[in-house]
């Protein structure tokens, strides 16, 4: 049996509560500004600058790939509280070059560097899962949720209020949090993973393609780790295409898209955070993943057709209630492996939503610059929701799939 470290669990879920948040509330400041500054900084158009987007997330997300299960492995042999340290230093110096870049080309070095050292929530995730059992574990994966849509709403208000103003003060603004919340960890932060369930660190381990040997180990829920990869890529038609979307479509300000952001953190917050405690004790984890994953499908398709900016809202009522489902699979996942892989299995995850990231942000950004480029000849904003939609449903089939060969790994 293992044996934990004694920690006020009260005190530990709130430290990671508010290290999500102001990590969340950093990543949503740049949010509505980045479209902006890329058509500023390029001196393109939007379609063009949705482009370079894509290839700054793409650059993001593959140096997170290749360098989460060294993260993850690192956080199992050192300790959650390092690891975490060190990734928010990386976000902080990130924004410092994203706030003073002279070219877009600077943009990247800072990419380059948040994605080397970026596995704040990874890390933050493996520490929840050290300090939580049973039926906790779903509900206390919400938290993750709720701190994401509580940052959510402070970050894209400010940074569309900020941006109004100037171009850099979001990034600044976000490269302070990112370095105070790094230095709040240093003085606040208790270790999480006991001395005697610590392994050594193994290069084999860290090689980013074990994960292909891991989903192999893996084989009776493969599929649902699939799943998480496909839902994690539809999410991305949200979070990195809406602002160009509404942009573009709906000439909208950053005011505008700031007070839609507000929207969106409360419906999350108040989902994940609340509601989910709710849902999961009363129907369960499985109906939970399934139920979600159809409001996401729905909300995606019906934000493909919207023809005026008030539908943006009323159609991001379904989709943010497939937030219902991102915790609970998580959860369902995490409760599947003992607890000294947890760093291992929370390394696996985030090399896979680095992957989607790495396909999705620029896949979707293609087909949206595709169908808005003047010489398009079809004009349809919306193209990337609808794969995004196809996408959720597909992942109904593998999570349906995976649940008939429900068994836990222990090893």
């Amino acid at each position: 049996m293992d044996n934990k470290p004694k920690i006020n669990t009260t005190k530990a879920l709130t430290f990671i509560f508010i290290t999500i948040f102001i990590d969340v509330l950093g990543l949503g400041i740049i949010i509505p500004v980045l479209p902006k500054l890329l058509e500023h900084l390029g001196h393109v158009d939007i379609s063009t600058a949705s482009e370079y987007n894509g290839w700054l997330t793409f650059t993001y997300a593959f140096m997170q790939f290749l360098f989460s299960p060294v993260v993850g492995n690192l956080s199992d042999r050192f300790g959650r509280r390092p690891v975490l340290l060190t990734s928010l230093i990386g976000f902080g110096i990130d924004y410092s070059f994203m706030a003073f870049a002279p070219s877009i080309a600077w943009l990247f070095v800072g990419r380059f560097i948040a994605g080397l050292t970026g596995a704040s929530t990874s890390t933050a995730t493996a520490y929840i899962a050290d300090i939580s059992t049973g039926d906790k574990r779903s509900s206390n994966f919400g938290l993750v949720g709720a701190a994401s849509g509580l940052g959510l709403i402070v970050g894209i208000a400010a940074g569309a209020f900020l941006g109004a103003i100037n171009l850099k003060f979001p990034f600044m603004a976000a490269a302070c949090l990112a370095f105070l919340n790094a230095a709040y960890g240093y003085f606040v932060l208790p270790e999480s993973l006991a001395k005697e369930n610590r392994r050594r660190f193994d290069l084999q381990h860290a090689n980013p393609l074990i994960i292909i040997k891991i989903l192999k180990k893996y084989s009776a829920f493969a599929a649902l780790l699939s799943a998480f990869t496909l839902v994690y890529i539809g999410q991305k038609a949200v979070e990195y295409i809406l602002s160009f979307y509404v942009y573009e479509k709906f000439d909208w300000t950053m005011t505008s898209f700031g007070w839609l952001g507000l929207t969106i953190g409360l419906l999350l917050a108040a989902i994940q955070g609340g509601l989910i405690r709710y849902l999961i004790p009363r129907f369960g984890v499985k109906k939970n993943i399934i139920a979600g994953l159809l409001f996401y499908a729905l909300g995606l398709f019906l934000m493909a057709f919207a023809t005026s900016g008030w539908q943006v809202y009323v159609f991001m009522i379904p989709y943010c209630l497939g937030g219902i489902s991102s915790p609970a699979l998580q959860g369902f996942i995490s409760a599947r492996v003992s607890n000294k892989q947890q760093g291992e299995l929370q390394g696996v995850l985030a090399s896979l939503s680095s992957f989607s990231i790495i396909i999705g942000p620029l896949f979707l950004s293609y087909i949206f610059r595709y169908f808005t480029i003047k010489k398009s000849a079809v004009y349809f904003p919306g193209a990337p929701y609808i794969l995004a939609g196809l996408l959720m449903l597909i992942s109904i089939l593998l999570v349906i799939q995976s649940f008939k060969k429900d068994v836990a790994l222990r090893n």
